[in-house]
């Protein structure tokens, strides 16, 4: 049983127990973690469409005449070469090249941007953006405004059929990683291109007390063609596409070289925070690097499991389980760049028996454009 005393809730919490959601605790959340079961929602999402409760992400607010310098600065892409309604992908890093968090990044003009980030890591993303924005003296207002906001993703195939019946706007006019402002069933949302899961799809974000009724609406619009999901189906739909999940393959000890995130550091552009290791990195590589592996032996690779060569430790493995796409058991692991070629054999150290995997070509799972 959960100790649900001091669990956030999102507003979408009954709903989740109406429709059979398995809630546990993540991250101080009260969150499903499954509905009907991780494998046939993972499935689904692939072939047809998912729902998921996204409303624990964080969002802050930039606004000011320094908005484009103080974002530029705080991130390793190029906020600069962003168009008004484009969104992007980045780290922001610290001094040693750490990633703080990563997060997406949405322009509405040179004075205005909205950051969506990580819900563990709300607090310390807040501090941190407060703190580079004082030391560079910005003349922007930073807000918090997670409480404001409630986020339902909308992730497959059929995700742009099933929103459309609920929308005038005309959502096949919506590129990948760019948003717009609209209705859907009533209530004025932040419709955004964007998703977490490899598919294409929808994340939708609006005032809670006004979109209550969107999370039924949208199951209602979709019929038998889409169905809630949960935390489970999200992390290992994520996991195949090789999307990074905060805490797993990022965090303040690892750098986007070394996690293989570096078409998302732009060194050609002006000083940004973290530069300069990067830059080093960049020119003379990393002791450790992500990779993909897949089991030899039988056996299941979990993340903080021990990666072995040749008798000795030489790395962790960070997300592992079986892929419900490829049906094979497969891990992403910091190895030494040596190990990292396709095809190199390590050991996962598997409670006491030492386990073969061999290193594969990343993603795990790319979906095929239209």
């Amino acid at each position: 049983m959960v100790d649900t005393s001091g669990l956030k809730k999102t507003p979408f919490f009954d709903a989740h127990v109406k429709h059979g959601g398995k809630m546990v605790d993540f991250s101080g959340w009260f969150l499903p973690v499954q509905f009907k079961g991780m494998t046939e929602e993972h499935n689904f999402v692939r072939t047809s469409c998912g729902l998921f409760d996204v409303s624990h992400m964080g969002e802050f607010l930039v606004e000011g005449p320094d908005a484009l310098k103080f974002v530029d600065n705080l991130i390793t892409n190029d906020a600069v070469k962003l168009n008004v309604n484009q969104i992007l992908y980045t780290p922001m890093c610290r001094e040693n090249a750490g990633v703080v968090d990563d997060l997406l990044v949405y322009k509405y003009s040179d004075t205005k941007f909205f950051l969506v980030v990580n819900a563990a890591n709300i607090d310390k993303d807040f501090k941190w953006c407060n703190e580079v924005k004082d030391k560079m003296k910005a003349n922007i207002t930073l807000q918090n405004l997670s409480e404001n906001y409630a986020q339902l993703a909308v992730q497959g195939p059929k995700a742009e059929k099933i929103l459309q019946k609920l929308t005038k706007t005309d959502l096949s006019k919506l590129k990948f990683y760019w948003f717009c402002e609209g209705e859907i069933e009533g209530t004025h949302c932040i419709i955004s291109r964007t998703g977490y899961t490899g598919e294409d799809g929808f994340e939708l974000y609006f005032t809670p007390k006004d979109g209550l009724h969107l999370y039924d609406a949208i199951l209602n619009a979709g019929g038998s063609e889409i169905m809630p999901c949960g935390l489970g189906s999200r992390d290992t739909l994520r996991f195949e596409a090789k999307l990074m999940l905060y805490g797993h393959e990022l965090d303040d000890q690892t750098t986007p070289i070394e996690a293989t995130i570096a078409w998302t550091v732009k060194l050609n552009k002006p000083a940004f925070i973290g530069k300069q290791i990067l830059s080093e990195q960049k020119e003379k590589g990393t002791k450790k690097i992500l990779a993909g592996l897949e089991m030899i032996d039988k056996g299941v690779p979990r993340a903080h499991y021990d990666v072995y060569h040749s008798g000795g430790k030489v790395g962790y493995i960070t997300t592992g389980a079986q892929s419900p796409t490829l049906k094979k058991f497969i891990a992403l692991a910091y190895v030494p760049p040596e190990l990292a070629k396709p095809d190199s054999v390590v050991e996962v150290k598997i409670r006491d028996k030492f386990l073969k995997a061999k290193v594969v070509s990343l993603p795990f799972y790319k979906r095929e454009k239209k």
